[in-house]
């Protein structure tokens, strides 16, 4: 580990939790005891108790990506293969969340997450998309108003990765995947919108494999941003304080367990989790 990382991070090593898959990413706790997240390319999502084994809890899943919880504890659903922001019932069905704007269907959401006053936002990066597939003129960062309105918040990127909220809610930040490599600090505003982007943090790094994806953040502001060569950790200004190290390049991260002090990371064909000495940010409905 990382010996600048020791007044963080609590792990001597990361812990292989499970193996086996193609490339695994959106993780989550529920209170209930279990992580979910998705192998992308089976199109899976997976559950898991710590200790035990994974469970397959939802077969041709769209590509499933990134998820989060709603304003009611239900699960919200990117789903690259059908373009859509869906969301999981609690019968077992589901319900389309956002699929266009402007009466253009959406890219390939990417990652989401949810505020406090029941706004949900989400990236909607267009890389891998063929042109005449394609049908919005940019690669987005949308708001879902608590209304159920779908409006853009941020149409400058070229590929909108990961996505995070600051612990009082008051800053957005978003990863910049390529070609910049880098995390972007935005101020919400009272309506939703957000203004001030500025450059938080820059994640190029030669010679080593990643790009900045997902991230959380801690109770104290720290970042926690999957990138090249681990998992990079930031100060609340943007300082680089060191990069935790997994056999695998990781995807994304969550935080979760009883005491929100588990790190898990999802990293290609498996997943890894550390312990941290501060708690994680708790998703504001997190169920």
């Amino acid at each position: 580990m990382d010996e600048r990382l020791a007044g963080i991070i609590e792990s001597a090593e990361p812990e292989q939790l499970a193996s086996g898959f193609e490339f695994t990413e959106g993780p989550l706790w529920y209170s209930a005891g279990y992580w979910i997240f998705v192998d992308i390319r089976t199109s899976r999502i997976y559950k898991l108790v710590p200790g035990g084994q994974p469970e397959v809890i939802r077969e041709s899943s769209d590509q499933s990506n990134g998820m989060t919880f709603d304003s009611q504890g239900r699960l919200l659903i990117c789903e690259m293969e059908s373009r859509q922001l869906n969301r999981w019932e609690d019968d077992g069905s589901f319900t389309t969340v956002a699929s266009r704007w402007n009466d253009k269907r959406l890219n390939r959401p990417n990652d989401v997450v949810c505020a406090s006053d029941g706004s949900i936002y989400f990236t909607d990066p267009g890389l891998r998309m063929e042109p005449h597939e394609k049908e919005q003129t940019f690669n987005g960062v949308y708001r879902v108003a608590p209304d159920g309105s779908v409006s853009p918040v941020i149409t400058d990127f070229e590929f909108p990765n990961g996505l995070a909220l600051s612990p009082d809610e008051r800053t957005l930040y978003v990863a910049n995947s390529r070609p910049d490599m880098i995390i972007k600090a935005y101020d919400i505003q009272p309506t939703g919108s957000v203004t001030n982007g500025r450059v938080f943090a820059d994640l190029k790094l030669e010679g080593q494999e990643g790009v900045p994806d997902g991230f959380k953040l801690d109770v104290e502001g720290r970042v926690y941003s999957t990138g090249p060569g681990g998992c990079w950790v930031f100060s609340p200004s943007g300082e680089h304080l060191g990069t935790i190290v997994l056999p695998e390049i990781p995807s994304n991260c969550a935080f979760g367990g009883p005491d929100y002090k588990t790190l898990f990371f999802t990293a290609r064909t498996g997943v890894y989790s550390v312990r941290t000495k501060t708690a994680g940010v708790k998703p504001a409905f997190a169920r």
